[in-house]
């Protein structure tokens, strides 16, 4: 088994890609219903109260998402999206009851906690923060 595991392990900057990937991914999918309604939700509208809220919430999603798929400021942005979750989860999940299981907010925290780790770990593979500096020829 424990072969196996170091095979993998050569490949651990791709995964970790993946996963930076996928969740920027998600959440441009959620900036997007968020901003522009698009795909349509079959949620109710939020009151009309938090409409700022949610309006700060979309952009930060959608430009964040981005952001992430490109693997570009990943560490700083992947610190203000780990922050953006945890209220989220707090100050609206948290109200409803408690426990995640109870108030929909099991996916917050697991992106609050993704984004954490990204702040921690780096983009890994394929991201525009690899770029290395090029030296100019002196010619």
């Amino acid at each position: 088994m424990g072969f196996m595991f170091e095979k993998l392990m050569a490949f651990q900057e791709q995964g970790l890609a993946v996963l930076r990937i996928v969740a920027g991914l998600l959440f441009v999918h959620s900036g997007m219903v968020l901003l522009f309604d698009i795909p349509p939700s079959i949620y109710p509208p939020p009151p009309p109260e938090t409409a700022g809220v949610m309006l700060v919430g979309g952009i930060l999603e959608l430009v964040g998402g981005a952001l992430l798929i490109v693997g570009l400021l990943t560490r700083p942005t992947a610190f203000v999206l780990s922050g953006m979750m945890a209220v989220a989860y707090w100050m609206y999940h948290v109200p409803q009851d408690f426990f995640p299981s109870n108030n929909n907010g099991s996916a917050a925290i697991l992106f609050c906690f993704i984004f954490l780790y990204l702040v921690f770990a780096g983009p890994g593979a394929w991201a525009l923060d690899n770029r290395s500096a090029r030296p100019r020829d002196e010619g």
